[in-house]
């Protein structure tokens, strides 16, 4: 399953945020900002119960309305206890086509 970004969202995301940099493409399509694009991966931390301390992002290419990202990630290390919690995950997204939209690091 993906999550798909809709022209509203992004309207009402430059409009919190005053950014007037809504031109749709030859498409009709609006380019989301890199903070929209980023919530796919940020998903885990509530799927593995982890509250992200760091989260660095790698943007490789433009993402627009109306297309689906799907995210795949790796735990690299877990030492999750009841007193503490401690993972690390490298995820990556990618659009409808295949091709890597985003890569990620995360540590919680």
């Amino acid at each position: 399953m993906g999550r798909v970004s809709t022209k509203e969202e992004v309207q009402a995301f430059c409009t919190i945020f005053r950014d007037h940099h809504v031109t749709p493409d030859e498409h009709g399509r609006l380019l989301l900002r890199g903070l929209i694009t980023a919530t796919a991966p940020t998903k885990i931390g509530g799927d593995l119960h982890v509250l992200a301390r760091k989260m660095v992002f790698n943007f490789l290419r433009p993402v627009f309305t109306g297309d689906t990202i799907r995210r795949k990630e790796t735990v690299t290390h877990d030492e999750r206890m009841e007193s503490k919690a401690g993972i690390a995950c490298d995820l990556t997204c990618f659009n409808r086509d295949g091709k890597k939209v985003l890569d990620e690091s995360l540590k919680g």
